[in-house]
């Protein structure tokens, strides 16, 4: 039996591909379980500096396996909740992963697998693929996802993409801020590998993952408690071995090697 999701290191770059082609990468139970546990290879890898999530096959993901999700209909409210919180902890997780986190989107990306897409750091998508948060029209709603969205949109955004359930273009998706960039097809895993070649090279692991540390707890905090917070990190950064290389680097003229 193959692996549901692989697991390749390129250039310190690890690429997670997605590999349940004939369900179009919907997520099931354990398909999200095998995404977690290559993430935490990732983590603690120190050859990766990069992920790169991909979809084998004709989608990226097309959300929830809807067979999956009929026969869950029958479980008991706290059964159904302990299903839930396990797609959730994956999203938390890719959230506060502490490396940058890529998604390479191509065919569609739909529902929780819109939200798989758009939760990481950077989302490169194909000029083809298409974006859609579609739990409205079959009568579930976009629970978990919502959560996220509202962060990186905004409410007014997030209103119109999830209460409309429409199908979106990669330009559209990138107009209303679900994503980074869209390229061409023939170019599209040249073009992600370059610029997650290019992170693992220029930028400090530390400083990547305190940065998105800040970023995802900022928000929750008033504006005092941000700039306490805000100040904190800053001393603390000043004493780590990332930023003492980095200016001694700079003072000294000499070429940075992360």
């Amino acid at each position: 039996m193959e692996a549901l999701v692989t697991y390749e290191v390129r250039d310190r770059v690890a690429y997670l591909t997605l590999n349940r082609p004939e369900k179009r990468n919907a997520l099931s139970f354990e398909f999200v379980s095998a995404i977690k546990e290559n993430l935490s290879q990732a983590t603690n890898d120190s050859n990766c500096k990069v992920v790169i999530l991909k979809g084998s096959g004709e989608a990226f993901c097309s959300g929830a396996d809807l067979a999956s999700l009929q026969s869950l209909q029958t479980n008991t409210f706290e059964e159904n909740l302990a299903d839930s919180k396990h797609l959730a902890e994956l999203f938390l997780m890719i959230y506060h992963f502490p490396k940058v986190v890529i998604s390479m989107v191509h065919g569609a990306a739909f529902a929780g697998g819109c939200g798989l897409a758009t939760i990481c750091d950077f989302c490169f998508a194909e000029s083809h693929a298409k974006f859609a948060y579609t739990e409205v029209k079959i009568g579930f709603i976009p629970a978990i996802v919502l959560v996220f969205l509202l962060r990186q949109v905004g409410e007014r955004k997030a209103r119109q993409i999830l209460l409309s359930g429409e199908i979106l273009e990669a330009n559209q998706a990138k107009e209303l801020g679900l994503i980074n960039y869209v390229v061409e097809s023939p170019i599209l895993e040249e073009t992600v590998h370059e610029f997650a070649v290019k992170l693992t090279k220029q930028t400090s692991s530390q400083s990547i993952s305190a940065t998105k540390t800040m970023l995802a707890k900022v928000p929750e905090l008033s504006l005092e408690q941000a700039i306490n917070y805000a100040a904190e990190m800053n001393a603390k950064t000043r004493a780590s071995d990332d930023c003492k290389k980095g200016i001694n680097a700079f003072l000294n003229k000499e070429k940075l090697s992360w």
